[in-house]
């Protein structure tokens, strides 16, 4: 994989005025403060935390950690998707994202985060994995879905075809092969095995994971969290990535003619939502309506929860939109945002989902904008407001924070908070266009 990082991307001043629009369609429905906000937001993404190397892709860390996943590079630019049709110098800006997204699941697919060039940088030095462009290899369904879905959606947007080129051909064979290959997961290459107290930070069986059956569902070394699996089956991610599989479909037909790769990764995304109707859809603890659980191991395990990290269960209208069952969903929704749903935290100020990735207790502003981007345009108004009022009186959008006292947060700086208060506070603009 080549390049190295020069310099943060020069925000154009095309994008610039971009960004200002949108901040001013935001002041007129939900104020000045949330208005600056946003702006800021958007404006520091591009400014903060991308890079643009040598041979024109982009590189973009989170915010805090000098690395690039997969899954956060992706929805670090949700709310700049909208724009993409005219706005052609963000086009051209979210192309460059999705070449190196490219690059690095042609260097090594079950990777979940990469560095800016073979830099020999790692989460972990002592990791199984000492390949120097990989910061971690852990592997999460996720993180090839992703990609998928951004090239497919910067196609559709712009009609461009540009990245979908020979390497981007060869990257969705191996994503589909990859998804497939792990359906029957201990016949997989992969392990992951890092020397840690910690149980969700490595795996179990010398590095497999914990045991599963057959299911038809692909299986995951780790949640969009990065923490491990309790059981290997994660359905929301296995939800999204029927949804990436019927965007891989679409891209094979009408760009490449691939009728071999089209119907493999159409007849995929069919086993793996049929595997997740099997297995995956279970009764409500309590009893009553059937639910989707967050993961099973086809072996009786079942984990009924979720996390705020996404794809989510929460998150499924937005991210698998043509694969769910709404029936089903709509049952499940309840549950998350309930106490039958165990990291749902209420406090004096805030309730919502959080995650056991960070402090117990502790509510995700990512998942406070998700319960506003699945709900009505009562909840995003309130929810937009509530994330707002909660920043700590810093301006900025925090990974999580203390329900009773958002004082108290995790990360300073997290660029994918940031944008989906900004997804969030567009949402609610266009809910007011709409009336």
């Amino acid at each position: 994989m080549t390049t190295t990082s020069t310099a943060p991307a020069p925000l154009d001043p095309q994008i610039d005025a971009t960004l200002r629009a949108a901040a001013e369609r935001v002041r007129a429905t939900s104020g000045e403060r949330v208005a600056e906000t946003v702006l800021a937001a958007l404006r520091r993404t591009l400014t903060d935390t991308v890079t643009v190397g040598a041979d024109g892709s982009v590189f973009v860390i989170t915010g805090d950690i000098p690395a690039m996943w997969m899954r956060d590079s992706t929805t670090q630019l949700t709310p700049y998707l909208r724009f993409l049709a005219d706005c052609p110098p963000l086009a051209a800006l979210v192309a460059g994202v999705v070449r190196r997204q490219l690059a690095c699941l042609d260097h090594d697919p079950y990777a979940n985060a990469f560095n800016d060039g073979p830099t020999g940088a790692h989460y972990d030095p002592d990791d199984v994995c000492d390949d120097p462009h990989v910061w971690e290899q852990k592997y999460e369904v996720d993180s090839l879905a992703y990609p998928v879905t951004l090239a497919h959606r910067l196609w559709r947007e712009t009609g461009s075809t540009e990245v979908l080129d020979e390497r981007a051909h060869r990257v969705l064979r191996t994503v589909v092969d990859q998804l497939r290959t792990e359906q029957h997961h201990d016949s997989s290459p992969y392990r992951f095995s890092r020397d840690t107290p910690v149980p969700t930070e490595t795996l179990a069986r010398d590095g497999r994971g914990t045991p599963v059956a057959f299911t038809g569902m692909t299986w995951s070394g780790f949640r969009p969290s990065d923490d491990a699996c309790t059981y290997g089956y994660n359905v929301p991610a296995n939800l999204f990535a029927a949804q990436a599989l019927r965007a891989v479909a679409e891209i094979a037909d009408e760009v490449w003619a691939d009728v071999a790769l089209a119907d493999d990764a159409r007849h995929l995304s069919a086993e793996l939502v049929a595997g997740v109707m099997a297995h995956g859809v279970v009764a409500a603890p309590g009893g009553g309506a059937r639910v989707y659980a967050y993961e099973v191991d086809g072996l009786g395990g079942v984990l009924c929860m979720d996390d705020a990290n996404t794809p989510s269960l929460l998150s499924l209208p937005l991210v698998a939109p043509d694969v769910l069952d709404d029936t089903v969903w709509r049952a499940t929704r309840e549950l998350v945002l309930s106490p039958a749903n165990p990291y749902y935290f209420t406090g004096t100020m805030a309730a919502g989902v959080g995650s056991p990735h960070t402090q117990p207790g502790y509510v995700w502003p990512i998942a406070l904008a998700v319960e506003g981007l699945t709900g009505t345009p009562a909840d995003r108004v309130r929810l937009l407001r509530l994330i707002a009022d909660t920043d700590g009186g810093t301006g900025h959008v925090h990974e999580s924070f203390d329900p009773s006292d958002p004082t108290s947060f995790s990360r300073p700086w997290f660029s994918w908070a940031d944008s989906m208060f900004c997804e969030l506070a567009l949402a609610v603009a266009d809910d007011a266009g709409a009336r």
